[in-house]
């Protein structure tokens, strides 16, 4: 895609912090002569409007029948946002996972953000190309001000823009636009891939730790439909037998900050790429030793859970179990167990709340979940081998996941090289094919976007 593709004859110096040269015959016109503020609020009209949210597909409709985050008591200061118009968020820029959208819709959003509207000197969508490439990169860093990394609107409005005539912004976007489909494909291809690999995964573990691992052993029923029959020398027991609540608070907050993710169990997010607003203290959070078993409460049913393997803390919504003494699950061997299909599906049966979004399980139902307990050495032998048998699926996805990473930085470089005149694509987007004649390809939501959606955004 990008082969063939050369810079521009002439460059000129920029005058920007993040940007050197742009081609000589590009203008560096201010904000203000390109984007309009927008301040009409939707006052005593609230209910008239679609709720809008900034996320990191760009400006969308807030899910109003799983409602997420908190709302306020009335919407009479929100914003009005119409068709083509820019979101910018310009504070807490580093903690904001994405800084600018462009709405393909009217609605409003809260009036914290800043609206704007192009004029006819720019084209929207090279606009928005270019400011994506911006903020993926936080590069306005020069300019904040403040404990809240804020950028105040005059500066902002000062602030000049690299911009090509008309029809070359029309031939960048027409470029870009057919990339973004080419890759946006790509990546949906590797994706399911990576589903195929995960079942054909689950289903080497599911095996192992419902029927163990000697297809010739005595079964005995389980006496419960979502398990069938289990190996005659297994026991089973509710996890009340097994584990214990524990309610141990920080006094500091100043523990490790641990993430509890469907995907990785529990790890420290310092390790993850989690983009949240972090507390001003995390005094009262709950203590997470080694060993314990931690559950995200609201999205149990998605299997976000894991055992420890640090000292640390986290949300005081999720919940903390501790073995008895006796200890009968070895940790990988648990961990392996509660992520089956029918124990999510258990999960979610028990889970409490009027939608997904809400459901919660609680400990007093957690309790009544029956566990598969082998013999301790049968549990070792059993991750032994579950790990062996693994190892070339894991191996693959882990290649994918790869492939996918280096792709998604391919765009990232390939835009920003378009957007700043580094490389010209005049002569390659005349050649492209018009948008209908191009295969169709699904539109990629947030879900694909990101390496590991987080849930702990949603803790209560």
């Amino acid at each position: 895609m990008i082969e063939g593709l050369k810079p521009y004859p002439d460059y000129k110096e920029s005058g920007l912090p993040w940007l050197d040269e742009i081609p000589s015959h590009w203008d560096m016109t201010p904000n203000r002569a390109l984007i309009r503020e927008q301040k009409e609020q939707v006052g005593v009209e609230a209910s008239k409007y679609t709720l809008l949210s900034l996320t990191l597909r760009g400006v969308i409709a807030r899910d109003m029948e799983n409602p997420k985050g908190k709302f306020p008591a009335q919407f009479n200061t929100y914003k009005i946002v119409r068709p083509r118009d820019f979101v910018f968020c310009l504070f807490d820029i580093d903690e904001t996972p994405r800084g600018v959208g462009l709405s393909n819709q009217k609605g409003m959003i809260t009036g914290a953000y800043d609206v704007f509207s192009p004029t006819s000197r720019v084209s929207a969508q090279f606009l928005y190309h270019y400011y994506l490439f911006v903020d993926g990169g936080k590069l306005m860093k020069p300019l904040y001000t403040g404990l809240r990394k804020t950028i105040q609107r005059g500066t902002f409005a000062s602030l000049k823009t690299p911009l090509p005539p008309p029809e070359e912004q029309a031939a960048i976007v027409r470029f870009l636009d057919h990339a973004n489909r080419k890759i946006d494909g790509f990546i949906r291809t590797k994706r399911k891939l990576i589903g195929l690999l995960n079942e054909q995964k689950q289903a080497i573990i599911h095996r192992a730790v419902t029927r163990g691992l000697d297809p010739d052993v005595p079964m005995k029923p389980s006496g419960l439909d979502w398990l069938g029959d289990v190996p005659a020398h297994w026991t089973v027991l509710r996890a009340k037998y097994v584990f214990r609540e524990v309610d141990e608070r920080s006094q500091t907050g100043d523990e490790e900050l641990l993430s509890v993710s469907h995907l990785t169990g529990v790890t420290p997010r310092s390790q993850k790429n989690i983009t949240m607003f972090k507390a001003e203290s995390y005094a009262g959070h709950k203590i997470c030793r080694p060993g314990d078993l931690a559950i995200n409460t609201m999205w149990a049913w998605m299997a976000a859970l894991g055992f420890s393997d640090y000292l640390g803390i986290i949300s005081p919504a999720y919940a903390v179990y501790r073995q008895h003494e006796s200890e009968h699950l070895i940790p990988a061997y648990g961990d392996l167990l509660l992520r089956t299909a029918p124990y999510k599906a258990e999960y979610l049966a028990r889970s409490t709340g009027i939608r997904s979004s809400r459901l919660r399980l609680y400990p007093e139902e957690f309790f009544k979940i029956p566990l598969l307990i082998p013999p301790r050495d049968e549990q070792d032998r059993i991750v032994s081998e579950v790990s062996r048998d693994t190892s070339s699926v894991t191996d693959a996805i882990t290649r994918t996941e790869r492939e996918i990473s280096l792709m998604q930085e391919y765009r990232t470089r390939l835009t920003a090289d378009v957007v700043t005149g580094k490389l010209d694509v005049r002569e390659a987007a005349a050649d492209l094919p018009d948008l209908a004649e191009e295969p169709a390809t699904e539109v990629l939501i947030e879900e694909d976007l990101n390496e590991e959606p987080e849930l702990e955004e949603m803790e209560a």
